[in-house]
């Protein structure tokens, strides 16, 4: 668990008071709405379209209990008694009062969180893998590491003002579970032969209007020159980046305008200025910020536990859990469990105060006061002993959060969409609760298998629908909500983008869309093929030619 040191600690402190004087300032009127606006928005304080959204930052996902707690508290107090989990592992308020907002980031201030850089044209939170540390096929620990981009990149001045927000993921592990492909800047942490420690550094990735995975631009850098290299691609960025233009602005539309070649010539040139200079990392800085992390005080047990496996085998729900909800963990005797934020008829992601209370003292029970949120919206448990599963399976459901769909198609990634975003062209959580009751029964979840469903409101593609192995697009036609659909997304080292089906369709006809589509796969799995797999197999045509047969002439239309 990293722990500030006074430093950091000083700088959110003065961050709340500057804020505190800004915001009584503009509601006195002695600061106008165009001067009050990026302030607020280097807070994290958006206005949405009925009220204000505080973002709050997760840097990396880490948790501790003391505060969720804190989170609780402040869901209850100052909002409508819940709290959201983004896809970039940060908790958003929805109903935050305006003249709370000061008082809110002291209350966080209390607990070492913070609101800064969670938006504006900076760079933004650094997320990476939600088993970070505890992963059997981690290469290293990329938490020091993501720390040291957090530390290098808050208030850098020459990063402020970027053309566009920049985004930066960080994997340490042989599986990418960080998606370091579809970031603006990525980064693969590996060992070579001779067991040093390199960087495969991907650029240019991102989603929104226009989807591009990113590109290779360095498939082995030291990893003491991360800081330096990452400051050469936004120095090129930054001068190059267009800022006519909010659409063309993200460096994707630079690094395909250039080219992968000329992007990296330039920045090998603005690199050979400072490559060796006081950014080049050295061993003693590594280990300074890694002794922030502290371990918990595992216990030595044997990877397996007599209890726990006739638990398994006598109680089936505690088995479908236990398979879909835990995680291999790389200490003995250990798991990793997800507590699921994804309840038919509950927006993907939200969670009340009253379980936040609950996860807190879950994860003071059963893991060491430690947890993580996760871009795909759901919090992990990191450190459980086999023998306390079966305890915390019990308590977890009596709160709501064992639904055992962890990676099935009603775990749904899902943007808030038209409901409180004012960018949306549509409304994304009607569509997913649809969904998720087409679909509610669990053993046909568990029968249907491995599927990633992605819903966004808009072009923004907050909600990844375009590396959904279903995604769900809400487009603007004809001042009415419709949906366009894509299948073949995919995270992961193999990553790809998702095709579009065909024409867009009607909120009613959404979830007999995404039945069809399941229809087609189930008639033509092999037994071991996911979703994904039949998909790229099949190609688009067949599951097009069964969503739109209802929309030929003569035909009757099919409800879901």
């Amino acid at each position: 668990m990293y722990k500030y040191d006074d430093y950091d600690q000083k700088i959110v402190d003065e961050r709340v008071a500057q804020f505190r004087d800004q915001t009584r300032r503009y509601l006195a009127g002695e600061l106008k709405e165009d001067e009050y606006r990026p302030l607020r928005l280097q807070n994290g304080l958006y206005i949405q379209r009925y009220a204000p959204m505080l973002r709050v930052a997760v840097p990396y996902g880490l948790l501790n209990s003391k505060q969720i707690r804190k989170i609780a508290h402040i869901a209850r107090v100052y909002d409508k008694g819940y709290a959201h989990v983004s896809t970039r592992q940060n908790f958003q308020f929805n109903w935050p009062e305006l003249k709370n907002v000061p008082e809110i980031l002291a209350e966080l201030a209390t607990v070492e969180m913070h609101a800064i850089q969670t938006s504006g044209n900076c760079i933004r939170n650094v997320t990476t893998d939600q088993f970070a540390g505890i992963a059997p096929d981690e290469v290293v620990d990329p938490r020091p590491l993501a720390e040291i981009i957090r530390q290098w990149s808050t208030f850098h001045p020459e990063f402020a003002l970027l053309p566009r927000k920049f985004k930066f993921a960080v994997s340490g592990s042989t599986q990418d579970r960080a998606v370091v492909q579809m970031h603006d800047i990525g980064l693969e942490f590996y060992r070579n032969a001779g067991g040093e420690l390199l960087i495969k550094v991907w650029v240019g990735g991102g989603l929104g209007r226009t989807p591009i995975l990113g590109e290779v631009i360095e498939e082995a850098l030291p990893w003491q020159h991360l800081l330096s290299y990452c400051e050469a691609i936004l120095r090129v960025y930054n001068r190059w980046g267009r800022r006519d233009n909010a659409y063309k602005a993200r460096i994707k539309i630079l690094v395909k305008a250039l080219g992968i070649a000329e992007f990296k010539r330039q920045v090998e040139a603005d690199w050979a200025f400072h490559k060796d200079g006081p950014t080049t990392l050295t061993q003693a800085e590594l280990d300074r910020v890694s002794k922030y992390f502290t371990a918990p005080a595992y216990a030595a047990l044997a990877d397996s536990d007599a209890g726990f496996e006739a638990k398994r085998s006598e109680e089936k729900a505690f088995a479908n859990w236990v398979k879909r909800n835990v995680h291999a963990h790389k200490q003995p005797g250990y798991r990793a469990v997800t507590l699921s934020l994804k309840v038919t008829g509950i927006a993907p992601g939200d969670i009340t105060d009253k379980q936040l209370d609950v996860v807190a003292d879950l994860a003071d029970t059963y893991s060491y006061g430690e947890l993580r949120t996760t871009h795909e919206q759901n919090i992990v448990l990191s450190d459980v002993k086999l023998a306390d599963l079966y305890p915390l399976w019990q308590d977890a459901k009596a709160a709501g959060l064992a639904t055992p769909n962890i990676g099935l198609i009603t775990d749904i990634i899902c943007c808030p969409g038209g409901s409180f975003c004012d960018l949306a062209n549509a409304k994304s959580i009607p569509i997913a609760e649809a969904i998720q009751r087409q679909f509610d029964d669990l053993d046909y979840q568990h029968d249907i298998g491995e599927l990633e469903l992605n819903i966004s409101g808009c072009m923004n593609s907050c909600g990844h629908h375009h590396v959904g192995h279903i995604g769900v697009l809400g487009v603007d036609k004809n001042d009415s909500e419709f949906y366009q659909v894509t299948i073949g997304g995919k995270q992961g080292n193999d990553a790809s983008l998702g095709d579009v089906i065909g024409p867009s369709f009607a909120a009613d006809e959404v979830a007999g869309v995404v039945q069809r589509l399941i229809d087609v796969y189930v008639e033509h799995r092999t037994p071991e093929e996911r979703f994904i797999d039949t998909a790229r197999r099949l190609g688009v045509a067949p599951f097009k030619e069964r969503v739109y047969a209802d929309r030929q002439p003569g035909k009757k239309k099919v409800e879901a």
